[in-house]
């Protein structure tokens, strides 16, 4: 009951499992044939002690004898088939998800804005995968002919049947068990090593401020201590778990020995053939054989119940963009609405009330202090982050009704920090895309970096690394200006675009942006220095979230200075 509600709370990968539902019906139907062809040892074996034997036919053996290597040659082939069925099936699975997951997994990095970055969902669909090809499975495939074996077991003897019956309670019981001991502490230790992943990563991530501020052995020690807690939580775990799977594997050895030991006496009291007392044996470990399974995989299912979980969290709390009309190529009007903004993952609203409205071809200047909520204005204008209220309008439509795969083409962006990726110049100023030499170089010129590039050793096929490699500061933000003008955007946003940026290159910058302007792109320069608003036609005054002033550049800039000259009168 608790299963089946879990899985209808999870209707996206129920549809998915729908959608492979024939896969494990045929799986089904060969695990039937091989479960009935296990049976064939069995019945050989009573028929070689009970008929062969006594009568000592050498033509009866012999053909009892082929017979059953061609059955069983059988069940090996429907077993072969079985796993194919499986891999297809866990294969198929993985393909309907694989693009959902990941998208996924980038939008909830995106609206937490990136505090949760991992790619557990990627690993969690790929251990997923992995569970449905592997033994666990044909454990639950298996385990339903219990009955059918022990019923079998009921026709040679009552005491054979009710000796199969308590030893599978016994061991269900210990499955159980292995359950209610590990599940939790698994669980524990699996949230806690997602946590050292993350500190390992922020780790990496800040390896220079670390090493040149003296923190390595604090920050090991911290991670150290973290990850001692993970071994201590997986040990207890696995400590429980070898005990009770040991104690399995022992109880059906001892069981079917004893067995054993029981058809002899009722061989000896003439309740039983000798041919039953040696398959009754060989019938119980079969039929306890699949309980066992589950005993020794039950870690596994575990685990595997868990991604499933998560994957299935994901993607309710994240749910697939829905269809839309593609809209005309963007000319860049760009409008905001009364727009205000609270970033995903927080309560506080950072942008209040903010209005504005740029034909193509201007520039908006946004100035203010720190905090004042520019750079998150920023980000709700390209539709990177939702408005809590308000409208971003581009030609106006709603910034969130475009499809994004068709609307990013035509809008650039240059963020504070900038992120170059592991390729070559020319595949990131070209967004790694289709490799255009006549658009690559176009964009490199209006951003004023193609002399730049042509003077590094490998010119636009000089390989860099994601931090930027041989580049420096302002190199990576002139190259990343060049992948956000790249294709001749509409809508152009650069924030502190100038801040690694000596005087020529700020002066480089300005001509850049003019050079933009006249192709008719609307763009947005966020910045604290003034020489690259001489490139702007209005200006937007922000403080503690609100805008306090928004106008032409003129009128704007002889406000900003009027308290200063009034205070060198005085």
């Amino acid at each position: 009951m608790n299963n089946r509600a879990n899985t209808n709370r999870y209707p996206e990968l129920l549809a998915t499992l729908k959608d492979v539902r024939s896969y494990f019906i045929y799986a089904g139907f060969f695990s039937a044939a091989v479960n009935v062809l296990m049976l064939v040892p069995v019945i050989y074996m009573l028929q070689v002690y009970d008929r062969v034997v006594s009568s000592g036919s050498l033509a009866t053996l012999a053909s009892l004898t082929i017979l059953m290597v061609a059955l069983l040659a059988a069940a090996g082939g429907f077993e072969w088939v079985r796993s194919m069925i499986l891999i297809s099936a866990s294969n198929r699975i993985e393909n309907n998800l694989r693009q959902r997951v990941s998208d996924a997994t980038f939008k909830r990095s995106l609206l937490s804005g990136g505090m949760v970055s991992n790619a557990q969902p990627l690993s969690d669909l790929s251990g997923l995968r992995q569970f449905l090809t592997g033994n666990g499975l044909f454990a639950f495939f298996d385990a339903p002919w219990f009955p059918i074996y022990v019923a079998v077991m009921f026709m040679f003897h009552t005491w054979f049947g009710v000796s199969a019956i308590i030893a599978g309670i016994i061991m269900v019981a210990l499955a159980y068990t292995n359950e209610i001991v590990t599940s939790k502490k698994m669980q524990d230790a699996n949230s806690q090593a997602n946590r050292v992943s993350a500190q390992v990563s922020g780790s990496l991530r800040n390896a220079e401020v670390i090493a040149a501020m003296g923190m390595a052995s604090d920050i090991r020690k911290r991670q150290e201590h973290s990850a001692d807690k993970v071994l201590l939580l997986q040990t207890d775990a696995s400590k429980w778990a070898g005990v009770l799977t040991s104690l399995s594997k022992s109880f059906r050895m001892i069981v079917q020995s004893l067995l054993l030991g029981m058809g002899a006496l009722l061989t000896l009291r003439g309740e039983l053939s000798p041919g039953m007392m040696i398959a009754g044996s060989l019938l119980l470990g079969r039929a306890l054989a699949p309980i066992d399974m589950l005993v020794g995989t039950w870690k596994g299912f575990v685990v595997a119940r868990a991604q499933y979980d998560r994957l299935g969290q994901l993607l309710q709390n994240i749910p697939a963009d829905p269809e839309s009309m593609s809209l005309p190529a963007p000319e860049g009007r760009l409008t905001a609405e009364q727009v205000m903004v609270v970033p995903p993952g927080s309560q506080t609203i950072v942008v209040r009330g903010v209005s504005l409205d740029l034909q193509p071809g201007e520039a908006l200047g946004i100035v203010g202090p720190s905090a004042s909520g520019k750079s998150c204005l920023a980000r709700a204008l390209l539709g990177i982050w939702p408005t809590h209220s308000g409208k971003v309008r581009l030609d106006g439509a709603a910034i969130a009704s475009w499809i994004r795969e068709e609307l990013g083409p035509h809008l650039g962006y240059l963020p504070q920090d900038i992120e170059l990726f592991d390729g070559s110049i020319a595949e990131n100023i070209s967004r790694f895309g289709v490799l255009d030499a006549e658009k690559i170089v176009a964009a490199a010129k209006l951003a004023g970096v193609h002399n730049m590039i042509l003077a590094l050793p490998q010119g636009y096929d000089t390989v860099i690394g994601a931090a930027g490699g041989i580049l420096s500061g302002g190199q990576r933000q002139r190259i990343g200006l060049a992948r956000a003008v790249y294709g001749n955007p509409c809508l152009l946003v650069l924030d502190e675009p100038n801040s690694n940026l000596d005087d020529q290159g700020e002066r480089e910058l300005v001509d850049a942006i003019h050079r933009i302007k006249a192709l008719g792109c609307t763009v947005v320069i966020i910045s604290h220095r003034t020489m690259v608003l001489s490139s702007v036609d209005k200006m937007l005054v922000m403080k503690d979230g609100a805008a306090i002033s928004y106008g032409p550049r003129e009128e704007m800039l002889a406000a900003l200075m009027a308290p200063a000259k009034k205070a060198a009168a005085v």
